[in-house]
């Protein structure tokens, strides 16, 4: 499992961790959390046994939720959704798009796990995972993650090709925020199966996403550009760019332009892997090969010959 912080940090094809393992995953967290609250309490109660009722019942409070509500919050934000328990239990929290989670997802968990956890004994958690086809406690369903199985023996995870360097930097100033992580979803799951689906079958879906995407963004697709290489663009553009917030500016540029640029052996998915499937000479099949309006990509983004790529999308006979 790769350590960069991008939404392809999660396999998408992990499996949703189901209730017993959750439950041993929780447990292992209240313990050590518990634990944590004690010894603090100890300590507090030594330390001011000459205060007054009122200030020593303030600083009970304070201690309970700042070990017992901030405390995992922290951890899961800080370890991207890995808490101790979950860690010995091979489990972690990821967004609904496959993602990590962030400090609003981890904020949201918490504080409504104070309810349905804490509060109840875990029996409304419970009655939730029990009903929920994921296992998805009210927790999950508020902020929008889930919970899935990392060690689990399951086939070779798809492979998401960089998209070709004649659109790099093109999407930079996309507002990605209006897009849902069902889409995102969608998008990926389409570009790691498209080389096996019909080409007609997956260039109709590559424009039907495409267009459901510049909806979202405000931007049509630019003219010329096939769908699956504008799908694959925006999507390196938003992995760099949650890359750059997670580890600054300067190392994740540098690390995405390394892996974007680098040669095909180096960048190439391992054996059994589909290849790229898209480039500047894709064309719909039975279409002509040059696009409506008689202009060709080489031509409007005046990239040289030899630097296109040396795949493509190549339409049947």
């Amino acid at each position: 499992m790769s350590e960069l912080v991008t939404g392809e940090a999660v396999a998408l094809e992990l499996r949703p961790a189901r209730l017993p393992s959750r439950a041993l995953a929780v447990l292992l967290d209240l313990v050590v959390a518990v634990a944590v609250y004690v010894a603090v309490t100890i300590a507090i109660v030594v330390s001011t046994a000459s205060l007054d009722e009122a200030a020593q019942t303030a600083l009970s409070i304070a201690t309970f939720v700042l070990v017992l509500v901030g405390g995992p919050i922290a951890v899961e934000t800080l370890s991207h959704g890995r808490s101790l328990g979950k860690m010995a239990c091979g489990l972690r929290v990821v967004r609904d798009d496959g993602g990590p989670i962030r400090f609003r997802h981890a904020l949201v968990r918490g504080l409504i796990g104070v309810i349905e956890i804490l509060m109840t004994f875990g029996v409304v958690a419970c009655i939730a995972s029990f009903v929920s086809a994921r296992g998805r406690r009210l927790g999950d369903v508020f902020a929008g993650t889930l919970v899935v199985r990392e060690r689990t023996p399951v086939a070779r995870t798809g492979f998401v090709p960089p998209p070709p360097p004649w659109l790099a930097g093109r999407f930079s100033g996309l507002d990605l925020s209006a897009v849902p992580d069902g889409l995102w979803l969608a998008v990926r799951q389409y570009l790691t199966r498209v080389q096996q689906l019909d080409p007609q079958v997956g260039w109709s879906m590559g424009e039907r996403l495409a267009s459901d995407l510049a909806e979202r963004t405000g931007v049509p697709v630019p003219q010329g550009v096939p769908p699956a290489a504008y799908l694959a663009a925006v999507v390196h553009e938003r992995q760099s760019r949650e890359a750059r917030r997670a580890f600054g500016s300067g190392s994740a540029s540098s690390a995405a332009r390394a892996a974007y640029w680098a040669p095909a052996s180096e960048t190439a998915p391992a054996a059994g892997a589909a290849p790229a499937v898209y480039g500047p000479s894709a064309s719909p099949p039975g279409a002509a090969s040059e696009p409506s309006g008689g202009v060709r990509p080489a031509e409007a983004h005046e990239v040289p010959a030899g630097d296109r790529p040396g795949t493509g999308f190549v339409p049947p006979a």
